[in-house]
């Protein structure tokens, strides 16, 4: 049995903690984007995916993405149940359980990703069936593809943490969501603007905290390419967040911290894939592409005419798709393997061939699957919530709550109305008849 060894143990331990943080950052990140009247409703996605793929996971998930492979497609189902893993040996230095866990962690947030693209409209039930087929039928299997030992792991295709697995992976599947459950009422005419932009900068950066343990947690121990990763998570998110809002201002006159918040997500997106293969300048040139072009592709959904709520489409699949890109352009081979300089360090055109048949497979993948399995619960059992409940307010009408309430009297809205329970606030005073001030006797 290979040595257990203590410090990248305790690394990776750090880092599945990092990630998990991630996912309750998102539900902040997203909550904050939508209306008061739909906060709950969407923040309730994010704490629905935690609940659900950790199971699964546990059930078959990890056995289906990191088993024994069939076929370059998907792993067998020795390990269903985590069985065997309770006294088996280590990998790399760290127990194999751990990252059983730490992957775990990257399963429940890409899940979560999707469900920004439709905030406002989707009811809480047919969303949790939708998570549990697409993280069984399309998550699973594409991350035994990338990190499983599966066909484009094996083809050379490069993706450090995420940009293809994760982020291209749930941006396609919001896509297709986005256009299964169509506009929301009154949209584009109407302003859907963030109701509570705080809440939003802090969900970007619990996310920014988190996404150290998510690429410099990649490396697997806490080494050089563990070192690397984190100095370019930063300055690449950096540059997004200059290069996003230096779009704003040019075009709009004035940047905003929507703006600010949206650049670093996007950054962050890009440089997933390609962390560990970039030396600081490469890092900061991907970050600040990232982040312009980022911000250029919010305006697709209004010229292509599909309401993506939270620009999804835009920051995690467009992002996945520069990020996983410029790893053909920018990746140097001390640090991304013999043979995969990148373009503009004298490498060839191969690299980045690889690169876009990652791309464009998971992407097509992932779309067609999650359009199919959406419009099958559209059909069925619906997923889209009620004209009546999305204008009244869809957390009301999907979980009895509503995020702020402002009456005068505790306890009068939300799940107490709901179950009939009277406010606590004590009732007016009933007159009384005069007290005769004569005494007795």
């Amino acid at each position: 049995m290979p040595e257990l060894d203590s410090g990248a143990t305790a690394w990776i331990l750090t880092s599945a903690a990092l990630v998990l943080l991630m996912t309750p950052g998102l539900a902040l990140f997203y909550g904050g984007m939508t209306r008061s009247k739909s906060v709950l409703n969407m923040m309730m996605m994010s704490f629905g995916a935690i609940g659900l793929v950790s199971l699964l996971w546990v059930f078959y998930g990890y056995s289906i993405a990191f088993g024994e492979d069939i076929g370059g497609i998907t792993g067998d189902l020795s390990a269903a149940g985590l069985r065997g893993m309770l006294e088996s040996g280590t990998e790399g230095g760290i127990p194999d359980l751990l990252f059983a866990g730490f992957q775990l962690m990257f399963a429940v947030i890409t899940v979560a990703l999707i469900s920004g693209a439709i905030a406002d409209r989707a009811k809480f039930g047919p969303w949790l069936l939708f998570a549990g087929l697409w993280a069984t039928l399309v998550y699973f299997p594409v991350a035994h593809w990338v990190w499983g030992g599966g066909w484009i792991m094996e083809l050379g295709v490069l993706d450090f943490a995420g940009g293809t697995a994760v982020h291209i992976n749930a941006g396609a599947a919001a896509l297709a969501l986005a256009l299964v459950l169509g506009k929301r009422v009154g949209w584009p005419k109407d302003k859907f603007k963030p109701h509570n932009l705080p809440m939003v900068l802090l969900g970007a950066g619990l996310l920014w905290f988190g996404w150290f343990g998510f690429n410099a947690g990649s490396a697997g121990a806490a080494n050089g390419t563990a070192a690397i990763s984190l100095i370019n998570t930063q300055v690449a998110t950096a540059a997004a967040v200059l290069g996003w809002i230096v779009v704003e201002w040019l075009r709009d006159g004035k940047p905003t911290t929507l703006g600010a918040a949206s650049g670093a997500v996007a950054g962050l997106v890009g440089i997933t894939p390609a962390c560990a293969f970039l030396e600081p300048l490469g890092a900061i040139a991907l970050g600040l592409i990232a982040g312009a072009i980022c911000a250029l592709a919010v305006g697709m959904k209004y010229k292509l005419k599909y309401d993506d709520s939270l620009d999804v489409v835009a920051v995690h699949m467009v992002g996945g798709i520069i990020g996983s890109l410029l790893i053909g352009f920018l990746a140097i081979e001390v640090l991304a393997g013999e043979g995969n300089d990148g373009l503009l360090y004298g490498g060839g055109i191969k690299l980045l061939g690889l690169q876009a048949v990652g791309v464009i497979a998971v992407l097509v993948y992932s779309f067609v699957v999650a359009y199919i399995i959406g419009f099958a619960i559209e059909k069925t059992i619906g997923f889209r919530a009620s004209a009546e409940a999305e204008v009244e307010g869809i957390d009301n009408a999907e979980h009895a709550e509503s995020a702020y309430e402002f009456s005068s009297t505790s306890g009068g809205g939300g799940a107490f109305a709901a179950a009939g329970i009277a406010s606590s606030a004590k009732p007016k005073s009933e007159p009384t008849e005069a007290v005769s001030e004569k005494v007795a006797g």
